[in-house]
């Protein structure tokens, strides 16, 4: 299993210095450096690296600008800003970054992260599923617009809605269905007892959890039974979701 990582950052110095940081941790693929954020977001659309390392103040795009769009099209995607301005954490926060290391940073901190995402990938590719209480469900249809007109999904069905190459995208037991209506428009229309909001890219029947993982500084990670996708938990709605299975 090799982690793909992509590094943007205008200093050539500090690329060398993750590079050299990534090739000896053992279990990372170096995918492709920048020194610009509109060459970063070319990179990232055509390699599709597993993580991504930003700078804050990059020319052309700003690391907090790639960050937003990188996470609407795959909010799964690792970010790690790597930057000496601490005033920007708030806004990495929003796009839940992995970690935000603060310049000058010691290897050994970029270890530990590094270690702990290949702890995580191990975890994802072979942990055990655990049951989890599942709710009640309530049978219903959910009314979706699409290209090809209307489509009616029961919502029994409906395992997990996600944000996915700026669409919402519906994974049920018997397939996938696209829609231009955001997961706030769909949300309304859930039964709030079954479906739950669990981060802002991410809506996860609570039937078909399975297990939790961390999943980064401010995240988790969500595997559901029926399918191989998962989703991302926020810390605040961890809490709100462990009040739930009480």
């Amino acid at each position: 299993m090799s982690i793909s990582v992509l590094i943007a950052d205008d200093d050539a110095g500090m690329r060398l210095v993750l590079k050299k940081a990534i090739e000896k941790a053992g279990g990372f693929v170096l995918a492709g450096e920048a020194d610009n954020g509109e060459t970063a977001m070319q990179l990232y659309n055509r390699l599709r690296p597993d993580v991504v390392f930003l700078d804050v103040q990059m020319p052309v795009l700003s690391g907090i600008d790639c960050a937003k769009r990188i996470s609407d099209i795959d909010p799964k995607t690792v970010i790690i800003f790597a930057t000496a301005f601490e005033e920007y954490m708030p806004e990495a926060f929003e796009v839940y970054a992995f970690d935000y290391l603060t310049k000058p940073f010691r290897l050994e901190r970029l270890n530990r992260t590094l270690d702990r995402i290949k702890r995580i990938a191990v975890m994802v590719n072979d942990g055990e599923e655990v049951s989890v209480q599942g709710l009640a469900r309530k049978p219903d249809k959910l009314i979706i617009r699409n290209k090809e007109g209307l489509t009616l999904i029961d919502t029994a069905d409906i395992i997990l809605i996600q944000r996915e190459e700026k669409s919402t995208v519906i994974y049920t037991s018997g397939g996938r269905y696209v829609t231009s209506e955001s997961l706030g428009e769909l949300f309304e229309k859930l039964d709030k007892n079954l479906f739950f909001r669990s981060h802002k890219s991410y809506i996860i029947n609570l039937g078909c959890v399975s297990r939790i993982y961390p999943y980064g500084r401010w995240t988790y990670l969500v595997k559901l039974k029926g399918t191989e996708k998962d989703a991302l938990l926020t810390r605040e709605k961890f809490d709100e979701l462990n009040d739930i299975f009480k």
